[in-house]
């Protein structure tokens, strides 16, 4: 019996009701689904166990949101778990399947008509006081932040040792191309396509007339060093776990070596339609080629 991982955001009804239809569904078609421990309580699902040796699930099927897609993202980083996201979010970078369509689309990955996006990672090491506190992995990005007061924060960067900048800022994004379409886009950082081998760091509304984000190729190191006395700072982990900083802390962030995350893309998919869909580029009707000249 082919085994799916089912990943839930149990706080949506639209999303519970999705995967009771399709765990109904997998019944008929002798699929099984098996699920993390808070969604197996939920749902009545057999728990996943993440120790076992040989892996049993062909891939995982995340129903919510982009922000559940993270959350699934760090729960597979250490296994060859694909995923494939279902949209009952809002706009939907990861998450691209249809809800409508999710038993189509789940046949079409299991006869084979997919291809496997491999998404890079970032990995952050905390250094304090010459001593390793932290170890990150992020698929989107890592943020140093300002607390709730509206003050700036200073923060030096440097680009492999090299010093680069010292920026007066409410703070600095460090994004994945997978992450260039999410908080680094908002505070007006350019947009990589997932296959691109770089990352991009990004001001938050800095104070100076010069900042501008910065393209970062695949062996590169940015480097971020708090120097301003303000006692609220923190690192922001894809927007969902943060970690408070210290002043003089070093925070030496790069494109993860031995993570990854994969993600599956339905054969007639194309990020560039994703991304003239999501950020209404157009007429969605109009394809290259079509035009009514």
């Amino acid at each position: 019996m082919d085994q799916i991982l089912l990943i839930v955001n149990t706080r949506k009804s639209t999303a519970l009701n999705l995967a009771y239809r399709l765990i109904g569904w997998g019944k008929k078609r002798t699929i099984g689904f098996v699920a993390p421990s808070h969604e197996s309580a939920m749902l009545g699902l057999p728990e996943f166990d993440w120790n076992i040796e040989t892996n049993p699930v062909k891939f995982g099927v995340v129903i919510g949101g982009d922000g559940t897609f993270l959350r699934a993202s760090r729960m597979v980083m250490d296994y060859d778990i694909p995923l494939y996201g279902i949209n009952v979010g809002r706009l939907g970078f990861l998450v691209t399947g249809n809800p409508d369509n999710a038993e189509e689309e789940i046949e079409k990955i299991l006869s084979g008509a997919y291809r496997i996006q491999k998404r890079q990672a970032l990995k952050g090491s905390v250094t304090r006081k010459g001593s390793l506190v932290h170890v990150l992995y992020a698929l989107n990005d890592l943020v140093i932040t300002k607390g709730p007061l509206a003050r700036l924060i200073e923060v030096e960067s440097r680009v492999n040792d090299y010093f680069l900048s010292l920026l007066p800022a409410d703070g600095i994004i460090v994004s994945t191309p997978t992450g260039s379409t999410a908080y680094a886009l908002s505070a007006g950082g350019p947009i990589l396509p997932p296959h691109v081998n770089a990352m991009v760091m990004v001001p938050i509304c800095p104070h100076t007339l010069y900042a501008r984000p910065l393209v970062l190729g695949s062996e590169d190191t940015i480097s971020l060093i708090p120097k301003s006395d303000q006692k609220e700072i923190y690192l922001t982990q894809d927007g969902q776990l943060g970690y408070e900083l210290m002043v003089k802390d070093r925070i030496d962030i790069s494109i993860a070596r031995d993570k990854c995350v994969s993600t599956i893309e339905l054969k007639e998919d194309n990020y560039f339609d994703l991304l003239r869909e999501k950020l209404q580029w157009g007429n969605v009707s109009v394809r290259q080629g079509e035009e009514d000249w």
